[in-house]
């Protein structure tokens, strides 16, 4: 069941009523007995709870990070001395 928000034309007061959508509207105010108009809503949000569809289905699961350093890693290392012994 959604929630609606109503306001009060006479005093101004703004509430949540959580109810049916077939239900019908709410006519006079709790705090004033004024008249109420319902407020257009933002609707509610989209909430994924557990795992989800992106870790089960989409993710990579070998991603390899590159980061660039000043240094060469191992086995470029090693891949230019096999290559000077070969010059040798």
């Amino acid at each position: 069941m959604p929630t609606y928000e109503y306001e009060c034309t006479k005093c101004g007061h703004i509430f949540d009523w959580y109810q049916s959508m077939s239900s019908e509207h709410l006519k006079t105010c709790p705090k004033c007995k004024g008249k109420l108009k319902r407020l257009i809503g933002s609707g509610s949000g989209l909430v994924f709870k557990g795992t989800g569809f992106y870790e089960t289905d989409y993710k990579k699961k070998n991603v390899v990070t590159s980061s660039k350093s000043d240094k060469p890693s191992e086995s470029k290392k090693s891949s230019k001395k096999a290559a000077e012994k070969k010059k040798d």
